[in-house]
Parts: C-alpha cells; structure tokens; sequence
C-alpha cells in the first residue's frame, strides 16, 4: 500500500515534466503592430497562406504572441484575416493561437494612447458622422463638465469643435467594439495570455518568478476575467509588470527593481520548471537584429521589430522538434 502511494506521488509530480506531444512543425510570429503586410510577407515566406492569403500551412501549428494592435494602421485587417486563418488551418489539421498582448489588453480597457489615425478610420463608415453627432449629444453635459474643470471660459460651440477634433470618424465604434462587450473585446478576451505546445510554453512578455508555480490554466483564467471586467487596476494580471503580457524582466533588468530578485538565468529555470517545458518564446521586447536565441535555447525573442514603425527585421521562428530555426522574410513594403 505504501509503495502504490509513493508510486502515485511520483506521477503525481512528475507528470507536469513528462514530455508534450510535439506537433511536427510550429510557426511563432512576434507584435505585428497593425502592418498588415508586414504580416502577409511573413505569412508567404513560411508558407503559411497562399497568393491570396488563404491557409496552405496544413498541419502546422501558427503561434502570434500578441501585440497585433496599435503603432500600425492595419490591426483590424491582421485580425480579420487571423480569424479566418484559424478556421481554414483547423480544417486542414493545423492550429492558429493568437496570445493576448498587452496592447490588446489596453484597448478594453481603455489606454489608446498608440492607436493610430488609420485604425480609427477602418472602423468608420456611411454613418459614423451621425454615430459621432449622437454620441457627444448623448453626453454633452459630462463632456463640457470635464472641459470647463480645464477652461471654464470655453464655450459649448468651442468644446463641441475641440471634441470632435479628438474624436476622428470611426472612433466612437472603434470604442464600441473594443469595449469588454464589444465584438474584438470579447474576442481579445478569449485569448490566452500564455500556451503551451509541445515542449514550449508562449507568452507575450514572459513568465516572471510571481507566476512560475500558478498553472497555466489560472493563468489564464485571471487574464478573461480581467478582460470582461474591463479592469484597469494596477492588481490586475493584465496589468501586472510582473505579469505574462509586461513582464521584461527575463530579458534585461533595466528600470525594474532587481533587489531580492533571482538572477534571469535562475528566474527562466524556475518558470520552464514549473510549467514543464524545455523552452519559453516572447514577444513584447524588441530585438531589432532579427530572432535571439538565448541561454541555451531556454528563451527565445522573437519581437523582431516587424513593423514599420520600428523598421526591425520581419522575423519568424521555426520549431521542428528540438530544432529552432530563426528565419527573415523580405519586406515588400518600405
């Protein structure tokens, strides 16, 4: 009887380690950052679509870890055409798993500081004029409220002129989707801030020592809740800087409070200890040179500046087995 318990303490504990089913091929893509073409060379390049960007991937498994927003005018048409993938890629056998990245996560819950004009005009339409006349008419009081505490001399003609110029056609539906009710907030929180495939976990920013032992299923878990919440607290895992989609400790510890903290080769052991994977994959910090494979093969960056907001390389990294084969695409668009 003792020895059937000790037997079954031992797998028990040993079974987060034993090996994952790997998937003969895996394809992980860094922040896209609303450079839809960016992403559709990239896309060619590793043969995942076609000429007319439909899914030739077959059985691959296609990681993005996030940051597809934002900084980029085209997010709304990288998303759009992910989700497309995803049904096309399931049906040939493969996968499509986007992670949630911090930048999504500012959209629900409000930050827009890095949304592009061209972002805000994907959204508009035949009506959006009306949309945007209704929604300052709707809370015109809140609004001049809020510019008279600024300049009480301001007259509700003036307000009215400065709040449209902040508010471009396709905003106010932008908003709308994006909100924890909206159609791409919902979706945004559907994603899982971190995955595991085989023997490699994906994360946006990365596992920090505050998150190695929480399973990656409360993991996600507190993200969605997050999510629907809308939560902009500083608690919030979405939030977090020591979170899965901030955290950039992993890779340098400039302007973060190392004290007490491990060093970053023991923080990455801990983490692929208690997740029970060989290797971790971010995005989230730019390495512009192209694909950096680090300590080993234990950590792997692939935000390799994709967009041409940062002019870095588009990069994308290929997983077969244990190989990890960094790979450069050719930019078609200056």
């Amino acid at each position: 009887m003792v020895r059937r318990l000790l037997l079954l303490l031992f797998l028990l504990v040993a079974a987060p380690l034993a090996a994952q089913p790997t998937p003969l091929r895996i394809v992980a893509v860094g922040d896209l950052h609303g450079d839809y073409a960016a992403w559709i060379d990239i896309a060619r390049n590793a043969g995942l679509v076609d000429a007319v960007n439909r899914w030739t991937g077959g059985r691959t498994v296609l990681v993005q870890t996030g940051d597809i927003t934002d900084r980029g005018p085209d997010s709304l048409k990288i998303i759009r055409h992910l989700m497309a993938l995803n049904g096309e890629a399931r049906r040939a056998g493969g996968r499509v798993i986007v992670l949630l990245g911090n930048h999504e996560a500012m959209q629900v819950t409000g930050d827009y500081r890095y949304v592009t004009p061209g972002e805000y005009a994907a959204f508009a339409d035949r009506q959006s004029k009306a949309r945007r006349d209704a929604a300052f008419d709707a809370n015109a009081k809140a609004i001049i409220a809020f510019y008279h505490q600024r300049d009480p001399s301001l007259s509700p003609k003036a307000i009215r002129a400065e709040w449209i110029a902040t508010n471009p056609l396709g905003k106010v539906e932008y908003v709308a989707a994006w909100s924890p009710a909206g159609e791409l907030g919902r979706w945004a929180a559907s994603l899982p801030a971190a995955a595991k495939v085989g023997d490699t976990l994906f994360v946006h920013g990365g596992i920090s020592a505050n998150y190695a032992l929480v399973p990656l299923v409360e993991i996600n878990r507190r993200a969605r809740v997050a999510m629907q919440a809308g939560d902009a607290s500083d608690a919030a895992i979405i939030n977090d800087q020591m979170g899965p989609l901030w955290y950039r400790g992993l890779v340098t510890r400039a302007g973060e409070a190392a004290a007490g903290r491990p060093k970053i080769e023991a923080e990455i052991d801990g983490a692929l200890l208690g997740h029970g994977v060989k290797r971790m994959v971010i995005g989230h910090t730019p390495e512009i040179k192209g694909i950096a494979i680090r300590h080993s093969g234990k950590l792997i960056q692939i935000d390799t500046g994709i967009s041409r907001h940062y002019g870095g390389k588009l990069g994308w990294l290929e997983i077969l087995g244990d190989r990890l084969i960094p790979h450069a695409a050719v930019r078609s668009v200056k």
